[in-house]
């Protein structure tokens, strides 16, 4: 059901059935590497281009949570997918060889949870008896394409933040066992005129407070009625920034509930600078650790607000500042 504005509570609360978390050579090193379900040592995965390596990520991230929940591709209704490649062509490339109905969809990094909301609305309505949501980023094509190709070997800013290769899937059906998806908030875009590519923390972070105040009124709860509240690739710099913005606006955090995947994935590397991005950031961080951790009994209600910068190489090269927008997803542990 709708709830105030921009929220949906769940009636039937549909089952994540199963997730998978496939990443690159680079994501090997992660302090979370334990959560990820497999690795490719060569970023270009036996392909001739970048972005068909993408294709390949998503496809293995697919085909690896199929596997998981002990279901063939015939038996999924939709496959909702999106990515930051122009016209989300490695999520478009990859329904071809999955043959699933499919939706795609864009968010930019805040991709994964904008699927995970739909699909558990198309589940809750009885649309669906079992939906695939997945996405993918790549670091060198999503360089090339956004700012400039790695192998240029251009400077970086300390705010600058290291794109995660990988792809991230989750299987949610209508019924079974596992974490629920109980309720989200679909965020609308923000824009506080921020120019610089380098710098996406300072660029999103008004966005995810924005939907995380959002979520926590209508729903007409307490911060504290989560164990963990993750935005979703802010990294060090957004983190701050959006700590600076809850106190600002009177929200209340208690210490340890409030992280950030972008922070999460590498931890305090200083090769990613500022930390992870890219639409397999939150993507792999919640369907790989997060959601292991709630399977473990560590975690019983989680927020989940993955963050995207809406900006596209044809914007900034008109001088465009960054709408972004932030999309914010409840999943609990119900027995």
């Amino acid at each position: 059901m709708l709830v105030g504005r921009q929220s949906w509570r769940f009636d039937n609360p549909p089952v994540i059935l199963a997730s998978a978390a496939i990443g690159g050579p680079f994501e090997s090193k992660s302090p979370l590497a334990d959560d990820f379900d497999a690795f490719h040592d060569d970023i270009w995965l036996k392909q001739n281009s970048f972005e068909k390596a993408e294709v390949k990520l998503l496809e293995h991230a697919c085909q690896k949570v199929l596997e998981k929940a002990g279901l063939q591709s015939q038996d999924i209704n939709f496959l909702i997918s999106g990515d930051l490649d122009n016209q989300i062509t490695a999520s478009s490339f990859a329904a071809r060889s999955l043959a699933i109905p499919y939706i795609g969809m864009f968010g930019a990094c805040s991709t994964s949870m904008e699927g995970l909301a739909v699909a558990s609305k198309l589940l809750d309505n009885g649309g669906a008896n079992y939906i695939l949501t997945a996405t993918a980023s790549h670091n060198a094509a999503t360089e090339k394409q956004f700012r400039y190709p790695t192998e240029y070997g251009a400077q970086k800013p300390p705010t600058s933040q290291w794109t995660v290769t990988g792809a991230g899937a989750a299987i949610l059906g209508k019924e079974g066992n596992g974490p629920r998806v109980t309720s989200a908030t679909i965020g609308h875009v923000v824009d506080m005129g921020v120019k610089d590519p380098f710098n996406m923390g300072e660029a999103m972070a008004p966005a995810a407070v924005d939907t995380i105040e959002t979520h926590l009124k209508e729903m007409n709860i307490e911060p504290d009625y989560y164990d963990l509240i993750a935005t979703g690739d802010l990294g060090f710099t957004g983190y701050a920034i959006a700590n600076k913005l809850f106190q600002k606006h009177g929200i209340q955090l208690r210490e340890g509930l409030y992280t950030d995947c972008g922070m999460l994935i590498y931890g305090k590397n200083p090769k990613v600078f500022s930390g992870g991005s890219g639409c397999a950031c939150s993507a792999t961080v919640t369907y790989g650790n997060l959601l292991n951790r709630m399977r473990r009994g560590e975690l019983k209600r989680m927020l989940i607000a993955a963050t995207g910068a809406l900006l596209s190489p044809l914007s900034y090269q008109q001088k465009q500042s960054i709408p972004c927008i932030s999309h914010a997803v409840s999943i609990e542990s119900i027995q």
